[in-house]
């Protein structure tokens, strides 16, 4: 498979991003686009494929990936919002990130005590 010509790896970035609706910082060079999605998830694309850690191989003591086809963005994304749901389940965000990201405003009156 060869890559788009006219697409660059920041533009299926661009595209991953969007369909998603994930707004985080993301990164090209090498020839690749970098996502980081999750702690433990982070996307790649070539221009020809999209890939990203889907697990652990005890037996043979490495990573296992998943890819998906560069031409397919909106399912690579799927797939990727699927993994990122599994992560979410495994790896909750932890007391002092989650306090961070969701602030208790105080009350109208708490503030003039």
């Amino acid at each position: 498979m060869r890559r788009e010509p006219n697409c660059p790896q920041n533009s299926y970035a661009t595209r991953f991003s969007r369909d998603t609706g994930y707004r985080q910082p993301r990164t090209t060079g090498y020839d690749l686009a970098l996502v980081s999605v999750w702690v433990g998830l982070v996307v790649w694309c070539d221009g020809v494929w999209f890939w990203w850690r889907a697990g652990w191989d005890d037996r043979r003591e490495r990573v296992i990936y998943a890819r998906h086809t560069a031409t397919e963005p909106s399912r690579a994304a799927r797939r990727v919002a699927f993994r990122y749901a599994d992560l979410r389940r495994s790896h909750p965000l932890s007391k002092m990130i989650d306090d961070i990201s969701s602030p208790t405003l105080p009350s109208a009156d708490e503030g003039t005590r």
